[in-house]
Order: structure tokens, then sequence, then C-alpha cells
């Protein structure tokens, strides 16, 4: 155990971050990046799967390649381009100390976009990531910078758009910009849900309160909610929209009142990369796993720092006293200020059975090394910021059926505990391995139907390897290499008539690490957009006569497969 323990050691005064100072934000500084009336479809704070939206996603009409203007005058600092994540991506620094990013492109200007081109072929890759001197690329407010698209985690035509703050990173909500983009619809508050905070939120099912909507708001049915616990907390799932748009999107504000005082509010104002996936601390996170809605807490839980929470006179869980009826009042608001409120009334009673008894099972708790109590073959570590809140982890030890496996399956856990970070599980093989095969072997994690491989690390016999999830964890060996399948052509073909060479690449544990490419001894720049075909648009590198592609790939164990095609232009 003593080899994965320093790794989670943290002074304590690095565990709780002071809130920053509440950002300035220009209004008319920053014009819009498309020339069509604005319209959204995602705002800034809307839930996403472990992550925050930290943008505008801005409606491009479904269609692809209308250009994107400078939203001020600046310098391109970065450009970006990568299979998942914002596809194609410039950002631009602004004399106002602000940045602003444009995301899911299919191109950039001709001069931007031989420049890249050429940065990709001196460093032989695809993927890229450049930082620019301010001299290289000046832009002036509303020049044409690239053209939209559909690339990297996008699932359909659109631009997303951020501010951000040059020197932290840390993104600004750009509906507080002044964008003309109107909007006089506020909220809808669709469900409350209601928390026994004397157990941990992950295990409880919460009690869903119906709503009833009136001229005044909303109200619950009934408007008096009876509960047997008396430390209460609150969620909603509440949704905002655009006059210009049907779309379902976040809300900026959500805040609670206790007999007329405020006791706490969460504000999409500014979040950062770093903190995006605290999101999983915000909303009712196994709710959501298991198939439910999005539930947003009016409460913070105790393992949630660099919070968008703001204090009043509580973090928001509320004492009741046992017959005493409290007022409660929750608003959800958007960022011009339209407001959605819903009144009800709750009343502690006790329960006849008494309060639900604790599990059997370990707890564990945020802010501290949570050892786990495995097997003789398994050993894990939950780090000090791991835990949004304490909660009992059960471990079982089972055999496995896979006939890649080389150990048991190792059951830490279940998947609607979310993780910040900080899991490492160490698991011994159930017999000695060769040398050589084990620079073959994976830690496999699965939950349900999603599955994740990770390169062991090898320490005295144990494999090692670190996860952002709980779950069922397993041994692999994996000695099948990848699969390179060319689509549409066989070697030997005459391709004069071909626009484009594309291959497939397929590997077992679907886990492709690294991809090369050469044409004639000569490096090949082939995309990879949302990490599925490889492809080659035929250009100046490939001229008139015979040639040889000779392509390589390797997956996640180091297995390699190679190809070699010849054809003729």
């Amino acid at each position: 155990m003593r080899y994965l323990f320093l790794l989670f050691f943290l002074p304590a005064s690095s565990l709780f971050a002071q809130h920053p100072s509440p950002p300035v934000y220009p209004k008319g500084y920053f014009i819009k990046p498309l020339n069509i009336p604005a319209s959204l479809s995602g705002n800034f704070g809307e839930l996403r799967p472990n992550h925050y939206h930290m943008g505008l996603d801005f409606k491009t009409n479904r269609a692809e390649n209308l250009p994107v203007h400078a939203a001020a005058g600046g310098y391109i600092a970065r450009i970006k381009i990568e299979s998942f994540g914002f596809g194609r991506a410039i950002y631009i620094n602004h004399p106002n100390g602000l940045t602003t990013v444009y995301a899911h492109l299919n191109a950039f200007s001709p001069g931007l976009e031989a420049y890249v081109r050429q940065q990709q072929y001196r460093q032989e890759s695809w993927s890229i990531y450049l930082e620019l001197s301010p001299d290289l690329f000046p832009v002036k407010q509303g020049e044409v910078i690239a053209y939209s698209g559909n690339t990297g985690g996008s699932q359909g035509p659109h631009l997303h758009f951020e501010i951000r703050d040059t020197e932290t990173d840390a993104n600004l909500n750009p509906m507080l910009f002044g964008f003309p983009i109107a909007d006089h619809v506020p909220p809808v508050i669709q469900r409350l849900a209601v928390y026994d905070r004397n157990r941990s939120t992950y295990e409880q099912s919460p009690k869903i309160v119906a709503l009833k909507k009136k001229a005044n708001g909303y109200t619950t049915v009934p408007e008096v909610i009876t509960v047997a616990s008396d430390n209460v907390s609150f969620a909603v799932t509440s949704y905002d929209s655009q006059s210009a748009s049907p779309n379902l999107n976040g809300i900026y504000q959500g805040i609670l009142y206790n007999n007329g005082a405020e006791v706490i509010r969460f504000t999409m104002d500014t979040i950062s990369y770093l903190h995006t996936r605290y999101l999983n601390a915000h909303i009712d996170y196994k709710t959501k796993f298991t198939g439910g809605p999005y539930l947003q807490h009016l409460s913070e839980l105790p393992g949630y720092i660099n919070s968008i929470y703001r204090r009043g006179n509580g973090n928001g869980v509320i004492r009741l006293t046992e017959g005493k009826i409290n007022s409660i009042r929750i608003e959800t608001k958007d960022a011009a200020n339209n407001t959605a409120i819903l009144n009800f009334k709750i009343q502690y009673k006790p329960s006849p059975a008494g309060p639900v008894r604790p599990s059997g099972k370990k707890m564990y708790y945020p802010f501290m090394v949570n050892v786990g109590e495995g097997s003789a073959d398994c050993e894990f570590y939950i780090g000090e910021r791991g835990l949004y809140d304490s909660v009992h982890i059960a471990y079982q030890r089972s055999a496995s059926t896979s006939p890649m496996a080389v150990s048991a399956i190792h059951t830490i856990g279940a998947g609607y505990i979310p993780l910040q970070e900080g899991l490492a599980v160490r698991i011994k093989p159930d017999s000695m391995l060769l040398p050589e095969k084990m620079d073959q072997v994976l830690v496999q994690r699965f939950s349900g139907t999603k599955k994740e491989v990770k390169k062991a690390e090898w320490q005295e016999g144990w494999a090692v390897a670190r996860f952002n999830s709980l779950g069922s964890f397993q041994l692999v060996l994996d000695e099948e290499p990848p699969r390179i399948i060319p689509v549409g052509f066989k070697s030997g073909q005459d391709m004069s008539k071909a626009s484009r060479i594309v291959l497939t690449v397929t590997d077992n544990m679907e886990r492709v690490k690294n991809f090369r490419a050469e044409l004639d001894g000569k490096w090949l720049r082939f995309t990879n957009d949302k990490g599925k075909n490889f492809i080659y648009i035929f250009d100046e590198r490939c001229t008139s006569g015979e040639h040889t592609l000779k392509v390589s790939v390797t997956d996640e164990a180091g297995n390699r497969a190679e190809e070699i095609f010849t054809f003729t232009r």
C-alpha cells in the first residue's frame, strides 16, 4: 500500500480554493461570430455528461461552411485539432485581457489553413496544438477566420463559442456580454426532489414532488410536503429557452429561501475547465446515472470545492423542527433575469419505524485518503479530492469468464457513485506472467455497457492503473493487433479518378493509440475526425505515377499492425 498513498497526499490548504473576484463583462465589446440572426442550441452552464457546457452553441441553420468572424480585434494565439472535443478550434487573444474560442470548425481561413498544414507535416501529426506569437496572425473585428462545421465531439452542424479570461483561462458566461440574443422567456421548473440529508445522497432515491403552475409561479401538490427527516435539502429540474429558439437550455441561477431568508444560490457566471467535472457534485448523479432526469442540487455537497455556490445563511441543508411548518421559496433565473418561482411548505413528522439504519459496509469520506478493503489480490485508494459526499462502498471479488482475463473481477462500489479524481486500483494476476507478456496487460474497467482500458503499470508484481469512476475491474492480456481495412479500394488499383483514400482501423479493445501513414517513405497527413475513418484527400503530395502507401497502427497494449498498399495516380 505504500506505493500509491503518497500520490494522494495534498496539503489541506490546497483543497479549499478561495472564490475568485466577480469578473467584469464589457458589453458591446464583442460582436456575434456569425453573420446570421443569433439562435442558440446550447448555452453556458448547460448540463452535460461529466461537465458543464462552457460556451454558447450558435445554430448554423443546419448548414456547414458558414463564414466565422472574429468577435473582436486581437491575434490568433492558439490552434487545436483533435479527433474529439473541439475538433478544429481557434483561440483569439484580445487587448482587453479576454480570449474568444471558436470550435467544431471545418476549415481555417486560407492563410491559416496553409500554415497549420505546414506545421502538421513538420511535426508529422494530424492532431496538433500550436501556440502562436502575436505578430503571426493578427485579426480585426469581423474578419473571416474560419468556416463552421461539425468536427470533433459535435453532434450536428453548429459553432461553439467561448469567452475566457486570458490569464486564468477561466470561462465566462457569454450571455452577460450583451450579444443580440432576444430572451423574454422565463425558465420552466419541471420537478422538485427532496433529500434526507441524514443519509448519503447516493444511498437514497429522493422524494419526487409533482408541481402545478399557477398565475404567480409554481407550487407543489400537495402544498405542504411531509417528510420523515429533520435534515432535508432540495433539487429541481429546470430548463430555459430563448425567444428565438425552442431548445431546452440550462438555467443561469438557482436560489433557495427558507422562511424568507436566502440560504444558498448557484450562479453560472464563471467556470474553469479544471473544475468542470464538479458538475457531478451539482447534480443528483445517481438519479441521472440510473436513467432519470437532471436534478440540480440547491445545496453544496461537502466535497464540492471551487464551487458555483454562494452561501447565504447555510449550505442548503435545512434543519426542521418536529411539527413546525417551514415556508420554502425556490427561484430559477436566466441570464436576462427572467425568473421562475416555486413556493411550498414543508413539515417534519418522524416515521413510526424510526430512522433508516446505516449500512454495515465501510464509510468513505471527502478530504480523506480512503484506503479500500479489497482482497489479497486487489487494493484500491480514493484520494482526498475523490468523493463529493460520504458514502458506503462495497467490494466484491468474483471469477472472470473472459478468455482474455488474467485476474479475477474486482467490483468496487457502483457506477452511480461519482468521483472527481483519485481512484487507484492495484490488482495481482492470477498466475505468473512471462516478462514479455506483462507489457500486453491492460486494466479493464466496466460498468453496464461501458468499458475502458488503461495500460498497466507494474509495481512489484501488482498491475496499477488510475480511473475517475468506480465499477468492476480485471486484468486482460491483449495479444491481438489492430486491423487496417481499406474502404472502397484495394492494393494495386488505379486511383487516378479517386479523390481520397479511406481506411478503417479496428481494435478488439477499441483503443487505437497511434496511426502512421507514409507515402513513398514520407509521412502523409490522414485526418481522423470523431475517431472514425482515417482519410487522405489527394493533393500535391501525391503526384502522378506509381506509389507505395505504408500504414502502421498500435493499440494500447502495444500490439502493432502494418499494411502496404500500392496504387497508381
